[in-house]
């Protein structure tokens, strides 16, 4: 039995098939970059994976899901919320405690926006708020890690060190990706969706971007 797995799943939004009798089996501690045009059926496979694995999974979605007017510290500290007592989440939502804050700066501080740990998040730019989110989802200490593009906006000079925060900080990594040199640097394996069908699934060893081109020909 696989790690985690998808059988002959079809997603339908407005009559359209965004998935098509879909499967998919992931081993424990692979890398997968899910790769595909815009509306391809990637979102929607990643989101399928995550609600029957979040129990052990964290997730930085598209719409990164931030609170803008609270600070990087406490969008981080919101990773886990879950984990302590409400008492003790008002006080740090009021003076971040000195313990929080010693277990928090060291993972802003690998994404490069340890500077920002005391900025509201609508200051900060979109590839920035980007890092906050993966920095969430680091501070959440889940097995998993599932992404839906969580650097596209991130500077080419950064991305590379947010993929290895990513990779480095979970044991199984499942992203959405939009730039396919980055997706084949930091996977194991390639899964290439078009029109909602799975086109391939192959170990990235060997694999070229030109490869890829089929997949983004309409």
């Amino acid at each position: 039995m696989s790690f985690m797995e998808l059988r002959n799943a079809t997603v339908q939004y407005n009559g359209t098939s965004v998935l098509k009798d879909f499967s998919i089996q992931i081993e424990q501690g692979e890398k997968i970059a899910l790769v595909g045009q815009s509306g391809a059926g990637k979102s929607t496979l990643l989101n399928l994976l995550y609600q029957k694995y979040k129990g052990d999974a964290s997730l930085v979605p598209q719409d990164l899901g931030l609170v803008r007017a609270l600070s990087v510290f406490h969008n981080v500290y919101i990773g886990q919320l879950d984990k302590r007592p409400t008492w003790y989440n008002i006080i740090n939502l009021i003076k971040p405690q000195k313990k929080e804050i010693k277990t928090i700066m060291p993972i802003v501080e690998q994404l490069g926006i340890k500077d920002k740990t005391f900025e509201p998040i609508r200051e900060l730019s979109g590839g920035q708020q980007q890092r906050v989110a993966v920095a969430r989802a680091i501070f959440q200490h889940s097995k998993i890690f599932f992404g839906d593009e969580p650097v596209s906006a991130v500077d080419e000079h950064r991305s590379q060190t947010v993929m290895e925060a990513i990779i480095n900080n979970h044991q199984t990594v499942v992203l959405s990706m939009h730039d396919v040199s980055l997706a084949l640097k930091n996977s194991t394996r390639i899964v290439g969706l078009k029109e909602g069908q799975k086109i391939m699934d192959e170990p990235v060893k060997g694999i070229k971007a030109k490869d890829l081109d089929d997949l983004y020909k309409n």
